[in-house]
């Protein structure tokens, strides 16, 4: 089976490059046609047709095509959907921000969480994306923009834990200082709430933001909205949560999907502020997007505020996410594997 070329580090490519008799400066000059957006071997300029002839014989070579871009007439934020070698499509999508350009990125085809407000498990999991897919996808949008990306959320189709191996993967070759070189810092992932997955995350000790999709305070209620909290009680991934924030000094972000009726009352406010007391901490609110699978309505706005301000005079640092791409189905929760 062939190695994927755009999923190895300059050191990786360098034992290869010198296993083949090759000088090893070789592999930086292969390294930064990555970055300078070669579409194949082929591609890749000032080395002998002999090397080339042995890159392909022993590498593939990742090339994700845009099948169709989607421009919201309202923010300007894009939504890229992707087509993959054996033909399954994922989506990510680009806001850009007075600080900067985000993307948020899919990390599997498809997801197999079943969270009920989101449309991206709508299908299950067809499978895993490799480093090199996460990867292109940045490489493809910052080719078409003609800019450089600055942050990077890991919030698109697919749960990123679930895919771990191939995800920490990635978050090495966007930080690595010969590719992009984004920091570690400018990187969110999101979680359902793999509490195992969590702790080993903690481990790495990468200076990462983690974001955790809680969306309730009550295991039951949590249990309807999540699957996966019928692994995991609230309890544990708390508690997973305070170990990581222990091992890394890092805050935590605690995503919360506000549903009318499900779980935006004043007591929802009340037992979220107990929960995360003197906890390192911040609540992203998100008032939940349209889905056509389901009857999920997003409360009013004064319900909203009240909400937030609960929390804020509880002393919780909270804010109300901003919606980018609503207008083309790029906003939390819209993300799906289909062509519209």
């Amino acid at each position: 089976m062939k190695i994927d070329l755009k999923g190895l580090s300059k050191e990786e490519l360098e034992e290869h490059i010198v296993n083949f008799g090759e000088k090893k400066f070789r592999a930086k000059q292969i390294y930064d046609w990555i970055y300078k957006y070669a579409k194949s071997i082929d591609e890749i300029k000032n080395i002998s047709k002999d090397l080339k002839i042995k890159l392909e014989e022993n590498f593939s070579f990742t090339n994700l095509k845009i099948k169709k871009k989607l421009i919201s007439k309202i923010d300007g934020t894009r939504k890229y959907l992707f087509e993959l070698e054996d033909l399954n499509v994922i989506e990510s999508v680009m806001m850009e921000y007075k600080h900067g350009v985000s993307v948020c990125l899919s990390t599997q085809v498809g997801c197999r969480m079943g969270c009920k407000f989101c449309a991206s498990g709508l299908d299950g999991l067809k499978r895993n994306l490799k480093a090199s897919e996460i990867l292109d996808q940045v490489l493809k949008i910052q080719e078409d923009i003609g800019k450089r990306v600055s942050n990077i959320v890991l919030m698109g189709t697919g749960e990123p834990l679930d895919n771990y191996d191939e995800v920490l993967k990635f978050l090495k070759l966007i930080n690595d200082k010969n590719g992009l070189n984004i920091g570690y810092r400018h990187i969110t992932l999101s979680t359902c709430g793999l509490v195992k997955e969590i702790k080993i995350l903690a481990n790495e000790k990468l200076p990462i933001n983690l974001a955790i999709s809680l969306h309730s305070c009550y295991d039951e209620n949590r249990k309807e909205i999540m699957p996966i909290a019928r692994k995991y009680s609230i309890k544990e991934l708390i508690d997973a949560c305070k170990d990581y924030i222990k091992i890394t000094n890092r805050r935590v972000t605690f995503e919360y999907a506000l549903i009318e009726n499900i779980n935006d009352n004043k007591e929802d406010a009340l037992k979220l502020a107990s929960l995360l007391k003197n906890m390192l901490s911040h609540v992203n609110l998100i008032p939940v997007n349209n889905v056509d699978e389901n009857d999920y309505k997003r409360p009013n706005k004064k319900r909203i505020e009240e909400f937030k301000n609960i929390l804020m005079n509880n002393n919780i640092e909270v804010t109300i996410r901003r919606e980018m791409g609503k207008d083309i189905n790029g906003a939390c929760g819209q993300l799906r594997r289909s062509n519209s």
